[in-house]
């Protein structure tokens, strides 16, 4: 039985394995330091696709994995990985993204 678990294409805090994404923006809902959005992406099912925006923002909270139903995001190991500290201008940035309904600062809402 093998792992659902995507390998880390090479340094990264965070990765994404789009085939499972389904585009439903909890990922980006949860995450403290505005890491995540999503953009827009035609051939998705909801016209949509998460996007690492900011990977050197990730702080290593896990929140992004913890809570994606689709096994479609990971955080690198903190054995692994040196992860940024949370500051104001993160918080604001994802403040933003929440605003402009887990899109992308930019993109723009439709």
């Amino acid at each position: 039985m093998g792992t659902f678990k995507t390998k880390n294409p090479g340094n990264q805090p965070v990765w994404v394995n789009t085939n499972n994404c389904k585009a439903c923006d909890i990922c980006v809902s949860v995450c403290p330091a505005g890491v995540l959005g999503m953009v827009y992406e035609p051939t998705s099912t909801l016209g949509a696709m998460i996007s690492i925006q900011h990977p050197e923002a990730c702080i290593g909270c896990m929140e992004c994995e913890l809570a994606c139903p689709d096994f479609a995001i990971y955080v690198a190991d903190k054995k692994e990985y040196k992860f940024a500290k949370l500051v104001d201008e993160s918080k604001e940035r994802q403040a933003a993204v929440i605003v402009n309904n887990y899109m992308s600062l930019n993109e723009k809402r439709s």
